[in-house]
């Protein structure tokens, strides 16, 4: 499922083809994905000028100047890919299939096409106004890379969690956008054993947590975020933050730290696999 640092990278790449165009025609081509569409998606899209493209954890925001914003959620395999119409420019894989095109979003030059071969993705209209009280964010923690994520929040929000430090982070009640790759990483460079009891944890140790998460989450979101499967980026390009892990996915790989000599092992926590060292992850 795409985490953080994909959904930005889908966000800054449709911005320049959807901020500040109106909406010429929306084909909403089934009544549903995971869930149904809202009641008259297309009919309330049309016409639409979209405001400002944001994003709230692992959700795209495209505010609109009706006063709604439309939420969408990749799910586990969708894709928002950008074509410019005028110039002929489409960009579809090997493994793109026409028939899993489910949103076609048209402007006058641009047309953004939502394909989603597993449609566990989502698409939900909300008063722009009151976003914070929706049932998705309501209860949300702050984001990684905003303000509202700073040592003194984590340490107190970290305080009396009794469960695995890596459960604890990738809860989005403490921090918004973490997932499996990028908690998996952040531990790694913190030297902190993914096992460890959260309130365990001394608090320096969780302040340092602060700038490593928001390390690895922009260096990923340099890169493109990672395309283990299903990622692309909004020119259909693929992401390559993969090609840097230091744990996920290297199962058996010595460790990269410098002078640990151990070996990547894999473990499962609540249902996901875990890669760590554990020699240098205390």
């Amino acid at each position: 499922m795409p985490e953080l640092p994909e959904v930005e990278t889908v966000r800054r790449g449709l911005t320049p083809a959807l901020e500040g165009a109106r909406l010429t025609r929306v084909d909403v081509n089934r009544p549903d994905l995971r869930w149904p569409f809202p009641e008259r998606m297309a009919e309330r899209l049309q016409g639409a000028t979209v405001t400002a493209l944001g994003r709230r954890s692992k959700y795209l925001l495209l505010h609109l100047d009706t006063g709604e914003t439309l939420i969408v959620h990749l799910g586990m395999s969708g894709r928002m890919v950008v074509d410019d119409v005028q110039q002929g420019s489409f960009h579809r894989d090997a493994g793109w299939l026409p028939q899993h095109d489910h949103v076609v979003f048209h402007t006058d030059g641009h047309q953004v096409t939502f394909n989603d071969a597993r449609r566990f993705g989502f698409m939900d209209l909300a008063a722009t106004d009151a976003l914070d009280a929706h049932v998705h964010f309501a209860r949300m923690g702050p984001e990684p890379m905003g303000n509202g994520f700073h040592e003194a929040h984590l340490i107190d929000a970290l305080a009396s969690k009794n469960t695995p430090i890596k459960s604890a982070l990738l809860d989005q009640r403490v921090v918004a956008g973490l997932g499996n790759i990028y908690v998996c990483e952040a531990l790694h460079r913190a030297g902190i054993a993914p096992t460890r009891r959260a309130r365990r944890i001394a608090a320096p140790r969780v302040a340092r947590l602060v700038p490593i998460i928001r390390d690895v989450l922009a260096e990923a979101i340099a890169a493109g975020g990672s395309s283990l499967r299903d990622h692309r980026q909004a020119d259909g390009t693929l992401g390559y933050f993969q090609h840097g892990f230091r744990v996920y996915d290297r199962e058996g790989a010595p460790c990269p730290t410098p002078d640990c000599d151990g070996t990547i092992r894999r473990i499962v926590q609540a249902g996901r696999s875990t890669f760590h060292c554990p020699r240098c992850q205390r």
